[in-house]
This record gives structure tokens, C-alpha cells and sequence, in this order.
């Protein structure tokens, strides 16, 4: 890897751990950008060859994973909403059940005895939202092969 590789990498780094840290508040691109010196369009690009998601996407998937474990503890949805900084409790409960799978008061009505058991770094790894493609692509493409 050469020096400016390295050096776009690092930049990267810390407009990641931007969004980690400040999850609850409003962030933006230009922003987020800012934080790694470059423009908006570079950044989104060069942080998704990074780490395969876009900024504004990295940062839902985060606010998300903190979500959850609110309401694990048995946060209400709404105060989770709020707590993780998503403004709209519409938006926030579509975009929770199209990362989580169910929606925020599935979540949280659920029984989480496994999770409460284990250590918290253990709990945070098994827990992690993990993005998956869309199943309308799939759809799609089914569709377009047949």
C-alpha cells in the first residue's frame, strides 16, 4: 500500500470514529467529509471502497445497533428513536426492521435472557446488525431470469 493510500485510510479512520462517537447527533456528509479533508462526493466514494457501505448507511447501521440495545433494556421505541438521534419514528422503525429483520416492538417484546448472560463484548459482537443485500434485487433478478 503505498504512503497516500495509507494516509486516505487513516483519514477514513477518523471520519468513522466520528460517526461511532456522535452517532446521536445530526451528522451529515459534508460533515463527515470534513473530518477525513475531502470533498463530499470523494469521501462517499473512497468510504465505500472502504468499507462497503455508504457514511449515511454506516451511521443508520450504528444508531441501529445502539437501538437495540435499548430496547433490550426495555427502552420504549420511541425514547430509543430519539436517543439514537433519528428524528422521524417512521423512518427509523422501517429502516430497524429492514437491518434487524423485525420491527422495533418485535425487538423489544422479544426475550433477550441469552444476550443479557453473556459479557458485554461477546454480546456487542453476537448482536451487530449485519446488512443484507435487498430482496427485491433478488426478486429482480429471479424475475428477469425466468
Amino acid at each position: 500500500m503505498s504512503p497516500h493510500e495509507l494516509e486516505n485510510l487513516a483519514q477514513l479512520r477518523r471520519a468513522r470514529d466520528l460517526i461511532d462517537r456522535e452517532y446521536a447527533k445530526p451528522l451529515d456528509v459534508p460533515t463527515m467529509a470534513a473530518k477525513a479533508l475531502m470533498s463530499p462526493a470523494h469521501f462517499s466514494r473512497q468510504f465505500r471502497a472502504a468499507y462497503g457501505e455508504t457514511p449515511y448507511s454506516y451511521l443508520m447501521t450504528r444508531r441501529i445497533e445502539r437501538a437495540m440495545a435499548l430496547l433490550r433494556s426495555g427502552t420504549s421505541v420511541t425514547d430509543a428513536c430519539m436517543a439514537v438521534g433519528c428524528t422521524s419514528l417512521g423512518s427509523f422503525s422501517s429502516r430497524f426492521a429492514e437491518i434487524v429483520g423485525e420491527s422495533p416492538r418485535a425487538y423489544r417484546s422479544r426475550e433477550h435472557s441469552a444476550v443479557k448472560a453473556m459479557p458485554a463484548c461477546l454480546a456487542k459482537s453476537h448482536t451487530r446488525p449485519v446488512r443484507i443485500a435487498s430482496s427485491r434485487i433478488g426478486e429482480a433478478s429471479r424475475e428477469a431470469a425466468a
